[in-house]
């Protein structure tokens, strides 16, 4: 099993990081606030919790289509 971290930035708005947590993580709008929230309250926050392989195909998804919308989003994958 392994984490999927977001860290909070100064750019990445709120908005866009409630859509990467509804679209690619299968977050209902009341989660995906609530985990918005608390990366940006608290600095980071672990977003879902997956077998290896699946971890990093969504933290993969979830960056690329950060970086394609020109936001710095961190995403990490830890065992």
């Amino acid at each position: 099993e392994c984490c999927v971290v977001f860290y909070n930035d100064d750019y990445t708005t709120k908005d866009f990081v409630v859509e990467v947590l509804e679209t690619i993580f299968a977050k209902s709008r009341g989660e995906a606030v609530f985990l918005m929230e608390q990366v940006h309250s608290e600095g980071s926050a672990v977003v879902g919790v997956y077998t290896y392989d699946i971890a990093v195909t969504r933290a993969g998804l979830a960056t690329a289509k950060a970086k394609k919308a020109g936001f710095p989003l961190k995403i990490e994958v830890k065992r």
